[in-house]
């Protein structure tokens, strides 16, 4: 496993208690197969970082989002990393920004069952955190999966949630459930 029960207790030490939420969402076969192509090794987590800058969150669009879709960064920690190191890799790599975690917002747990139901389901975790901006130029790195970073005003993620509803993709419907739990969260 990747992040253990200590590694969480020492964060809530840490950034604070943070909200706990569970989802189930709806995926088809091409999708739970894409999902489960992205586990390397048995990693079933992310860390999502609303980044604040200037009273503003950092967003990016990947390649796939249609227009005016935006959502927070998220990405995984390596196996043997350390949770904080690898929350910070990913801002750069995805935002090109260097940040200090500073509150620990919501474990997220959902599982992504496969439609028809066979059984079949599977399980993932989200570790969702408020970042200070400390540094950086919007020059990431992750190019092969990031086309654009920009600054959000938090009025902004409504609509950003409504559009990835709008997509027959369940893991948006996720990151969409993701955005409104987390804004009312955030401390800007």
């Amino acid at each position: 496993m990747y992040i253990t029960r200590e590694t969480i207790d020492e964060l809530i030490e840490r950034f604070g208690q943070p909200e706990r939420a569970e989802f189930k969402i709806p995926v088809d076969e091409k999708e739970y197969d894409r999902i489960k192509s992205s586990q390397k090794g048995d990693r079933a987590h992310d860390v999502t970082l609303y980044i604040v800058k200037d009273g503003k969150i950092v967003v990016i669009a990947k390649h796939l989002y249609p227009p005016g879709m935006y959502r927070a960064p998220s990405g995984g920690i390596a196996r043997g990393e350390e949770f904080i190191e690898g929350a910070k890799r990913e801002a750069r790599e995805e935002t090109g920004c260097e940040i200090e975690l500073e509150k620990f917002l919501l474990i997220s747990k959902v599982a992504f069952e496969l439609v028809p139901r066979d059984g079949r389901a599977i399980s993932w975790s989200s570790y969702v955190f408020q970042a200070r901006y400390t540094g950086g130029d919007f020059d990431f790195t992750d190019t092969k999966e990031i086309k654009e970073v920009r600054l959000a005003d938090l009025s902004e993620f409504a609509e950003f949630s409504e559009i990835m509803r709008d997509q027959p993709i369940g893991g948006l419907h996720y990151r969409a459930a993701l955005h409104d739990r987390a804004k009312s969260l955030l401390d800007i």
